[in-house]
């Protein structure tokens, strides 16, 4: 790895003389001038020490560093740069004068052998109390793995800390006088496919995930991670605009410079009027998001390529295309909805890529459905089996998951006019499935073949908070006979050929339910 640390001197007035790296022992101490000083252990690049006008924010047990720490590394220094190198590795740490801002930048051609690569400040709980209440687990018992526990009986979980990328540009934890905050420009999401923002433990863990398995569903990218910064301030929340275009002229390795970057703009159309509208585009190299909004978007400072552009209605892929982005140039193109929009008879749901506004998943990013042994969060609803009716019985009354041992099967009932009926598709629309599940349904007498297993995702899925996986789509076609005039029953079981207890038993994430 190198470690590569950048003082930029001659920012601000003369009362900041203090500013500047020096040597003691085997540690460098990097003072901010504006009363942020921070050492760094020069045989592995720990930070050790975070002191903010006087007072300690850093634990002491254990550091702030890259990963869970990347052994050792050797040391060329050269005035204000400092370079620690070990094999596909390089980190940057960069001080402004007069600026109580760490600003980073991690380049890795591969993944670590330790794990995931995430930044972790491991900041002192005395100092840094307040957290993300959801993540606060210290003093908890497991319920799950060992990441999941109960605290006076609500589930807490560093995945609960979670926030869409397209959201997330700032995020921390502050004490009495002081904040510790991560700044991630959205810019700098662009190799990065990570989750989790904060634990409360024994320490206060303040992440940045790089890469994440997590919900996995595309291979990680490699190069340039950020930029990105840990900023501490006196409590409030920093700006998420963060001025990174002195690092230009850095020669930061992997690192694309403003003016070697370029813009797409475009228009979009048949999306539905409700749900919201983003464009996503993504290579090996990189990904970016834009918003959309009456029928246009655009989206700047993307690294030169081409790019599969997907049109996403809510969170569902609804249309696609290709661009290919040149530096310092605007390229363009046109979106439209592929999506099949028949005319339904009733739905359940908005066909939107999420399970919004189901049984319980207004809780189920910073829920467990399980609380040890058998019971369900207080906070949530009874999971079921549930009966749905159509005509009177709401939407959050419809299950957001349903799960092989727990609500099997959701049942639902129908009264069919005579021009109801006949041969009919009943479309199911899941985002996410755990264990090879998916939907069988029967319909009065008539029962449908079992499809075939999903895609497979590494991962525990809507029990660690989260209903995003990949979406999929199931017709069922209902033989003309099936359905009556009057009264039908249409049952809903969660198949697969393996088996799980609870809330680990197979199971989907619904999207939306359709009968046409």
């Amino acid at each position: 790895m190198k470690f590569v640390f950048f003082g930029l001197l001659g920012l601000l007035p003369a009362v900041f003389a203090a500013f500047g790296v020096t040597t003691s022992g085997n540690n460098l101490l990097v003072d901010s001038g504006g009363g942020l000083v921070t050492t760094i252990n020069k045989s592995n690049g720990d930070i050790t020490s975070l002191v903010y006008n006087g007072k300690q924010l850093q634990d002491s047990s254990k550091y702030t560093q890259l990963s869970s720490g990347l052994g050792k590394w050797s040391v060329k220094r050269k005035l204000s740069l400092a370079i620690l190198t070990q094999s596909y590795r390089t980190h940057y740490y960069i001080v402004r004068s007069g600026v109580n801002t760490l600003y980073i930048g991690t380049y890795a051609s591969a993944e670590p052998d330790v794990g995931e690569l995430r930044f972790i400040a491991r900041l002192l709980k005395s100092a840094l109390p307040n957290g993300i209440p959801a993540a606060e687990m210290n003093g908890g018992s497991t319920v799950e793995g060992s990441d999941v526990f109960l605290v006076n009986g609500q589930t807490r979980s560093k995945f609960y800390s979670s926030v869409r990328f397209i959201q997330d540009q700032v995020h921390g934890v502050t004490g009495s006088g002081v904040g510790a905050y991560i700044i991630i420009p959205s810019v700098s999401y662009e190799t990065s496919s990570g989750d989790i923002n904060n634990q409360g433990s024994a320490q206060q863990e303040l992440y940045w995930y790089m890469n994440s398995n997590h919900e996995q569903t595309e291979s990680y990218r490699t190069g340039f991670f950020g930029p990105y910064a840990l900023a501490i301030t006196s409590g409030s929340a920093p700006s998420a605009s963060l001025d990174t275009s002195f690092m230009d002229s850095l020669g930061l390795q992997g690192y694309v410079a403003a003016s070697g970057r370029g813009t797409v703009s475009g228009s979009y159309s048949g999306t539905l009027s409700g749900p919201t509208v983003t464009i996503g585009f993504k290579n090996s190299a990189a990904q970016y998001w834009a918003s959309g909004s009456g029928g246009s978007f655009a989206r700047t400072l993307m690294k030169p390529g081409t790019y599969t552009v997907t049109l996403y209605q809510g969170e569902l892929e609804a249309g696609s295309g290709s661009v290919t982005v040149s530096a310092g140039k605007t390229s363009s193109i046109t979106l439209s909805s592929s999506l099949s929009r028949p005319s339904t008879i009733w739905s359940i749901g908005t066909v939107d890529g999420t399970p919004s506004g189901f049984l319980n998943a207004d809780k189920i990013q910073t829920m467990h459905p399980l609380v040890f042994p058998l019971f369900s969060d207080s906070r949530m609803s009874n999971w079921g089996p549930v009966t749905f009716t159509v005509g009177s019985s709401s939407a959050g009354s419809f299950p957001m998951a349903q799960f092989k041992a727990v609500n099997n099967p959701t049942t639902i009932k129908w009264s069919a006019s005579s021009s109801q009926i006949g041969a009919r598709t009943l479309r199911i629309r899941t985002t996410e499935a755990f264990a090879g599940g998916r939907p069988q349904i029967t319909v009065n007498s008539w029962t449908s073949s079992a499809p075939a297993a999903p895609t497979a995702v590494d991962s525990r899925g809507v029990t660690r908070g989260t209903w995003r996986g990949i979406n999929q789509v199931y017709d069922f076609a209902i033989p003309s006979g099936t359905l009556v005039s009057g009264s039908n029953t249409i049952t809903i079981n969660i198949i697969s050929g393996s088996s799980g207890d609870t809330f680990l038993s197979p199971n989907i994430v619904y999207d939306s339910v359709e009968l046409f």
